[in-house]
């Protein structure tokens, strides 16, 4: 596993200790969580379109087969 360092305001570290605390999980589970939705959504939409052009076009793409 990896390491990052960032800097960050003061007041956007207090909102999210301040999410932290109201969640029950310390600050770098929070964040290790929102990377992960990060990744999964952007993951998920690129499923999603995916599936979206093969179902637009399954007709052509049966005549092509």
């Amino acid at each position: 596993m990896s390491k990052i360092t960032i800097t960050i305001q003061d007041k956007h570290l207090q909102k999210l200790q301040d999410s932290a605390d109201r969640l029950g999980v310390s600050l770098e589970n929070l964040l290790l969580m929102s990377v992960e939705e990060l990744i999964n959504q952007q993951e998920q939409t690129f499923q999603t379109a995916t599936d979206y052009v093969l179902k637009k076009n399954v007709e052509l793409y049966q005549r092509l087969a």
